[in-house]
């Protein structure tokens, strides 16, 4: 098995390397942080009929072909209401984690928060170890705990594909030195020069240490002229890669406020890469209530969770720039866990059914990222199908080849093996 993984790593690197611009290497997957804490309650994950699968091995065989993780300082300081939603990533259980990630060929995303706990457009606690009001004294607090982390997953051998230093920062970072407007604005004692200081300090660390891995700068999208404001403001004086955007249609709006961003940035910053590092859309409840199923078109049904994964997918494909596609927490699932849950509530928008343990339709959409891709996993493990040689199940679900009688999919066509 692990010659098999070794040649799977080999030919994702290679593929990634004879990637062109006009056929850029595509990624897709999941947020999947909370992964090690579900297995340790005890959730099993199964597949459409109901076999216990592994995960990470199951989301390769469905096209995926990268994982996020994040990172928080110190999680131990947070609140337990925040440790009992999920804030439990130190730099152990980060590098564990990451080490079977890339260990099963997959690309990782790195997700640095700089925060003890979660940091989004409402909130930027600086770590308690970094109390100061000294702009200069909190970068190199920044730069020295980048490389020390990406030093610890180095020498447990884990390199990071891509690395984000700093989550969501549309507003900025490390509050209140760091807080600013997007369109550079300052926010009472904070500043657009200090917020640029601390990324320009992070990317540094990055780069020292990991000089191969893509930079993504993180915003989200509850306003389009934020992000073009951002970035525009951001300019050149920070040297990144990837433009990465969180999209939740209950916060953020229907495609059509996505699709007119992305044409803005392509636009106007045609230098960079594009990735959706987080999305999501309910099942059956909605994730916020910024916007309603009726005013974005997607019921909040299984059926209709699959129809806003499919209508994404054929949005970003429209894009030549966007190159990612990652689902947040499509692990989420208490199946088995309901007297010992890993978390006090269920996140909404997860790509597994609770009360069963099998995954939602919405997950078999997502491989159509990479149709027009160089390699993905699924790819990889099929011996060198093309690509119409390919088996699914009548769900979607991709597979090898038919282990038992039934109606398949085989390439564009419809099968019976008996």
């Amino acid at each position: 098995m692990k010659g098999i993984k070794n040649l799977l790593v080999a030919v994702a690197l290679t593929s990634s390397l004879t990637a062109t611009a006009q056929n850029p290497q595509k990624y897709v997957g999941g947020d999947i942080s909370l992964l090690p804490t579900y297995e340790e309650k005890g959730v099993r994950y199964l597949d459409s009929d109901g076999h216990q699968v592994q995960p990470l091995e199951y989301f390769g065989r469905q096209g995926w072909n990268a994982m996020r993780v994040r990172l928080f300082v110190d999680p131990s300081k947070a609140s337990p209401a925040e440790r009992d939603e999920g804030v439990r990533q130190d730099l152990d259980y980060v590098t564990r984690l990451s080490k079977r990630i890339k260990e099963s060929g997959y690309a990782l995303m790195l997700d640095f928060h700089y925060s003890d706990t979660w940091t989004d457009p409402g909130k930027h606690a600086t770590p308690s170890a970094w109390q100061s009001d000294d702009p200069a004294v909190l970068a190199d607090s920044v730069r020295a705990y980048t490389v020390r982390c990406l030093n610890h997953l180095k020498a447990n051998g884990v390199t990071p594909d891509f690395i984000q230093p700093g989550n969501e920062i549309t507003y900025g970072m490390l509050w209140p030195t760091g807080r600013c407007y997007p369109d550079g604005n300052n926010y009472g004692s904070g500043t657009f020069a200090n917020l640029v200081s601390y990324l320009k300090a992070g990317v540094e660390g990055c780069k020292e240490v990991c000089p191969e891995a893509k930079i993504v700068i993180q915003t989200e999208l509850s306003k389009s002229a934020n992000v073009v404001n951002f970035y525009n403001t951001l300019g050149s004086q920070v040297d990144y890669d990837i433009i990465g955007l969180s999209y939740y249609p209950d916060w953020h709006g229907p495609l059509a406020t996505l699709r007119s961003t992305l044409n803005t940035l392509e636009s106007q910053h045609g230098d960079k890469e594009i990735m959706i590092v987080e999305t999501g859309y309910g099942s059956q409840w909605p994730v916020g209530s910024t916007y309603t199923a009726s005013q974005l078109g997607w019921t909040l049904t299984e059926e209709g969770q699959k129809q806003f994964a499919d209508d994404l997918v054929e949005e970003l494909n429209k894009h030549s720039r966007v190159t990612g596609l990652f689902w947040w927490m499509p692990e989420d699932n208490e199946f088995w866990a309901e007297n010992n849950p890993a978390r006090s509530t269920w996140w909404n928008a997860s790509l597994y059914r609770q009360n069963t343990g099998k995954p939602l339709p919405a997950l078999f959409e997502l491989q159509k990222f990479l149709e027009n891709s160089t390699t993905s996993i699924a790819t990889s493990m099929a011996n060198g199908c093309t690509k119409n040689e390919r088996w699914h199940t009548l769900h979607g679900e991709r597979i090898h080849r038919p282990t038992q009688r039934g109606i398949y999919v085989h390439g564009n066509r419809k099968e019976i093996v008996r």
